[in-house]
Formats: structure tokens, C-alpha cells, sequence
């Protein structure tokens, strides 16, 4: 296996991880949104990295989803499903970790949990048929 593909791998498998918490903790209502947001967003930029990985494309150390959907767009990848939707994923990767009040303006404060785990099962459902379209 390729260092490339083994890379991918790996980030498929942390990926996995992130979506396991996010689902043992979705139905929990005290579980705080920035933490349910942070693994929806890891989960998901994980993903994408994965992609881009393994095409042997670089990216930067980012967790900026859009940007990342923007590098996959230009590599003639194209985007997965919730691509337009998924930035707003992005700034539960630091911003409401850390407690930045108040949200910017458009911003959302709260998560929709709903909303964020289909994000994840979509991207993650895309990543991996991406993954297999090179095997095959």
C-alpha cells in the first residue's frame, strides 16, 4: 500500500472516531454543542483530507472546510454532499472550543445535531466511495 493511501487510511479511521463520539453523545442533551460541533467538524475534515491524501494532492494545515471543498473542486474531484452547508461546521473546530462570544454575525451559536450528523454520514459515505473509485 501506497504511503499516500495508507495516510488516507489512517485519517478514514480518526474520522471514524470522531463520528462514534459524536454519535454516543448525540442523544445526550447536557453533552455541550462545541464538543457535538468539534467532532462533527473533525469528522468531517478528516474526510476530506483523506480524499485530497490520496490523490497526492497538498492541503494546508487547515480546518477550514471550505477551503479544503474549494481544493477538491479545483483538483476535479468535486465537492461532497453539503458542500455549501458544511462551513458552517468550521468554526466549532476552534473558535467555540476556546468560548469566542459572541458569534459573528451569520454565524450560528448553537448545533443542529440532526443536521450534523447526516453532514458526517454524507461526507463520510462520499470519502469512502472516492477511496474505493481508486482501488477499482
Amino acid at each position: 500500500m501506497s504511503k499516500s493511501r495508507e495516510h488516507a487510511r489512517l485519517l478514514m479511521e480518526k474520522a471514524a472516531e470522531d463520528a462514534y463520539v459524536l454519535e454516543r453523545l448525540a442523544g445526550d442533551a447536557k453533552a455541550p454543542d462545541a464538543i457535538m460541533g468539534f467532532h462533527a467538524q473533525q469528522a468531517v475534515e478528516k474526510c476530506l483530507k483523506a480524499v485530497l491524501t490520496s490523490r497526492g494532492i497538498p492541503y494546508a494545515r487547515t480546518h477550514d472546510l471550505a477551503g479544503l471543498v474549494e481544493l477538491l473542486e479545483r483538483s476535479g474531484i468535486g465537492g461532497p454532499p453539503q458542500a455549501d452547508s458544511l462551513p458552517r461546521l468550521s468554526p466549532f473546530a476552534a473558535e467555540h472550543r476556546y468560548g469566542r462570544l459572541p458569534p459573528e454575525e451569520g454565524e450560528e451559536a448553537s448545533l443542529d445535531r440532526d443536521w450534523a450528523m447526516r453532514c458526517v454520514g454524507l461526507v463520510t459515505s462520499w470519502a469512502k466511495s472516492k477511496l474505493a473509485d481508486e482501488v477499482s
